[in-house]
């Protein structure tokens, strides 16, 4: 089981980590050229669907054309690990353009890396005062809460991330890791790679999750079947 956790938690770093662009642009207010959406999101890798021009939360206002160039290009430096340079880019960003709640997701993201988590809280608390239902926030929530030990608090933020965006696919893959890992909720935890597997469409790696929690959880019915 420690082997197994270390596994998934490595993952679910890399999730985070490779997803950058993906995780904070996605159901927020900007989305970058060449960046996912909510339904091609995929944990572990950059692929995804291309990003369409933004608007405002309500929808009925165009983001300026500077305020897209400037944070398109924080995403790009923030994409290639250039994390001093990025952060820069966002808090100036930020200075022009308060209203936006991707920027501090980002910078939650960078401080995470740098271990500074009460950094990251502060920037994502931030990010949910502008949107309190912004998955990717939510999301990002939700990983500080399982770094602290959190656990509950952990899937509730999870929950309400899929709540608010159903097809949101990491808050799925984290719930499973959670489900899993922690809760030992078998049945939920498959339920939920299920959910993710079906929204990003090919994991190898996940496929074999899969197949291992259905093994284990037909186990489970099976002896709870048996009569003593």
């Amino acid at each position: 089981m420690c082997l197994l956790r270390s596994i998934r938690e490595a993952r679910t770093g890399e999730a985070r980590a490779s997803s950058v662009a993906l995780l904070v642009l996605t159901g927020v207010v900007l989305t970058a050229s060449g960046c996912a959406s909510p339904g091609g999101q995929r944990a572990g890798s950059a692929a995804g669907e291309a990003g369409a021009a933004a608007s405002l939360p309500d929808g009925g206002v165009e983001v300026p054309p500077k305020a897209r160039t400037l944070y398109e290009q924080a995403v790009a430096v923030m994409a290639s690990g250039d994390y001093v340079d990025a952060e820069l880019r966002l808090k100036e960003f930020l200075l022009q353009y308060p209203g936006y709640p991707g920027p501090h997701v980002n910078l939650a993201i960078i401080h995470a890396s740098n271990g500074d988590l009460e950094a990251a809280r502060r920037a994502v608390d931030a990010a949910l005062a502008i949107d309190p239902d912004n998955a990717a926030a939510l999301n990002q929530s939700g990983l500080l809460f399982r770094k602290s030990g959190r656990f509950a608090d952990a899937e509730a933020a999870y929950l309400k991330a899929v709540t608010a965006s159903p097809d949101y696919a990491l808050a799925h893959y984290n719930l499973g890791v959670l489900n899993e890992l922690y809760f030992q909720r078998l049945d939920a935890a498959l339920q939920h790679f299920e959910r993710y597997r079906a929204i990003v469409g090919e994991d190898r790696q996940v496929d074999k999750w899969i197949t291992d929690l259905r093994r284990r959880v037909g186990a489970n019915r099976r002896t709870a079947n048996v009569p003593e």
